[in-house]
């Protein structure tokens, strides 16, 4: 600070009314944004890490049993089977919704009449509940549905495509409609990365003979790539989070069998209920931020890494 700067704070310290004794002042304004963090937000977390190291339920308090929980997941063949779910989920729809709404915010950028209405239509899906979204490709998937009406009156197929009554079928069904529901919300992400993308990048490259598609993956994807790993860092804990989708296509069961339950899924089965295991589901629902903490972690460095 230069002199003058220092001389015009002493002098305002110097006024009346005003004390630089008042350390607390910032801390004032601070007070309720921290008060509901930590009744939001740390304290759920360290009740949460608190009882994964007890065989507590529901209706009653539980005992210590240390990492006894930790152990039974990892032993656990239900575990096992969401984990897995979850990490395919994660690698099937975060590369669609990284590179898809890119797609479709290059193409939404098009100076054209009544573009407009595309790009408030792409976005709609955001804005709809996932409940009802859910419901509406229900009704669209199921054996007596739109799409295997549609496939059988062209005689694609013999008979009905069991999108919801197969496990592997219910996943890339639920995968779907993530994948159709999280378009228009990325792509306004995309959107505002390639305003700021300089007109005169392209211009060069016109000039030296570069046509639409080099001109996308030689300036335009170079331009948008922390955007793009923002995007996957995002669709990524989004994906590990996934249960509407699961819920309302496969019920409550998560398909024929659990066989396409994800770790929200399995930690609400374990956990709800009059019989709940609080403990054991708290277990897993650490297990599963230590994996939505790991893939944080590996986009962070990625981007890192690209600045480098």
């Amino acid at each position: 600070m230069t002199r003058a700067g220092r001389a015009a704070l002493r002098a305002v310290e110097a006024e009346p009314g005003l004390s630089h004794r008042r350390w607390w002042t910032p801390y004032l304004f601070l007070a309720p944004g921290l008060v509901t963090v930590a009744l939001f937000s740390l304290w759920p977390f360290v009740n949460t890490v608190v009882l994964s190291l007890t065989d507590a339920r529901i209706l009653r308090g539980g005992s210590f049993t240390g990492l006894a929980n930790y152990r039974r997941a990892l032993a656990d063949p239900d575990f096992w089977t969401a984990a897995g779910n979850s990490v395919l989920y994660l690698l099937v729809v975060v590369p669609c919704l990284v590179l898809l709404p890119l797609a479709l915010a290059v193409l939404v950028r098009t100076r054209i009449p009544g573009i407009g209405f595309f790009r408030s239509a792409f976005y709609t899906p955001v804005i709809a509940s996932a409940v009802v979204v859910g419901l509406m490709w229900q009704w669209v998937l199921r054996s007596d549905g739109l799409v295997n009406t549609l496939f059988l009156r062209l005689r694609i197929v013999s008979e009905p495509v069991p999108f919801l009554t197969d496990s592997t079928m219910l996943l890339v069904s639920a995968m779907i409609v993530t994948v159709w529901k999280g378009l228009g919300y990325y792509m306004v992400f995309y959107l505002a990365a390639l305003g700021n993308v300089p007109a005169s990048l392209h211009e060069a490259a016109a000039l030296d003979g570069a046509g639409p598609v080099r001109r996308f993956v030689s300036v335009t994807v170079p331009q948008v790539k922390p955007m793009m790993l923002l995007v996957g860092t995002l669709s990524a804990i989004s994906a590990l989070r996934v249960f509407t989708e699961i819920y309302i296509l496969g019920g409550e069961s998560g398909g024929p069998g659990g066989g396409a339950r994800t770790l929200p899924f399995l930690i609400r089965q374990v956990g709800l209920g009059f019989a709940g295991e609080t403990g054991y589901a708290s277990a897993l629902s650490l297990l599963l931020f230590l994996l939505t903490l790991g893939f944080s972690l590996l986009g962070r460095r990625l981007a890192q890494g690209d600045e480098t």
